[in-house]
């Protein structure tokens, strides 16, 4: 076992505890990285933040249901996931879906050279291309590309069958692809 593993063990007792140093401890390490996560579902800033939080509520309180069978940042992002599809879901049943772009920026580093930052550039294109997909295929394809579930994982939370879930990617897929050939056809 790593340093690193013994010691979110050692805060997580802490936290079982009820030490609120813990829980920041916990959160600081985690939040951009859960933050992300219902953003790309969510794709409202103040939502994100909202589930982000929530979650971590969710964790702190459940903490007793942890039973150390995956890490504990992938309990909390399944935590994130769930809380942001639920959230999504309610969002969809009330027509409150913001259709707002998502612009992503490039940040500038001085110690970056040229082929990652066009590695860079190309994959915040990608995503930005991703947000302008139908909301199935969007939050599908975050699941399975970016958050790394498989088909059943994805069927489970998007309650698709398995059948029906591969055949949702796949389309997804096409889609990416077909929008991104256009984007370079434009720009020729």
């Amino acid at each position: 076992m790593s340093q690193q593993e013994l010691h979110i063990d050692q805060l997580l007792a802490l936290c079982a505890e009820g030490k609120q140093s813990a829980q920041l401890s916990l959160y600081n390490r985690y939040y951009k990285a859960m933050y992300n996560t219902a953003f790309r579902i969510v794709k409202d800033s103040f939502e994100a933040e909202d589930i982000m939080q929530e979650s971590f509520l969710n964790a702190f309180t459940k903490l007793d249901t942890f039973k150390g069978e995956v890490t504990f940042g992938a309990w909390l992002k399944r935590i994130v996931i769930n809380n942001s599809i639920h959230h999504y879901r309610k969002q969809q049943k009330q027509n409150n879906v913001a259709l707002d772009d998502v612009i992503y920026r490039v940040e500038d580093d001085n110690g970056i050279n040229s082929d990652h930052e066009l590695t860079n550039i190309k994959a915040q294109k990608v995503l930005q291309t991703m947000s302008m997909l139908k909301d199935n295929y969007r939050v599908a394809l975050t699941l399975h590309l970016i958050e790394g579930y498989d088909y059943d994982e994805i069927g489970t939370i998007m309650e698709l069958s398995y059948a029906n879930c591969r055949t949702t990617i796949s389309r997804a897929k096409e889609s990416l692809r077909k929008k991104l050939q256009a984007e370079v056809y434009e720009t020729e």
